[in-house]
């Protein structure tokens, strides 16, 4: 079973508990990006996560989101990005770009 399933049947699992669940997918990359699009992260009100969209600091904006996306019941775009000479500066080898859309699983 590919992990995407697993994912999937997670959220699911989550949903039957009574637990609201939102699922962030990559859709577009640009530049360096440790996710390809079609990478997943599932994230319920509990706080509890798998999967992965990016890394660090995406992944806690993405989580924190998921929460006002469960609230709201609507999806949304999220668009993260850094400039090479800023990726240098915080210590990161490359910059680039990645687009997330994140929707609540009912």
């Amino acid at each position: 079973m590919a992990d995407g399933e697993k994912l999937l049947e997670l959220a699911a699992a989550w949903v039957g508990e009574g637990t609201g669940v939102a699922i962030a997918t990559v859709i577009e990359t640009w530049g360096s990006s440790p996710c390809p699009p079609g990478s997943q992260l599932v994230v319920n009100t509990r706080g509890d996560f798998r999967g992965s969209v990016s890394g660090g600091c995406i992944e806690g904006a993405v989580v924190a989101e998921a929460a006002r996306v469960i609230a709201a019941g609507k999806p949304t775009r999220l668009s993260f990005g850094v400039s090479d000479a800023m990726a240098w500066e915080v210590g990161l080898a490359c910059g680039g770009e990645i687009e997330i859309y994140l929707e609540p699983l009912t």
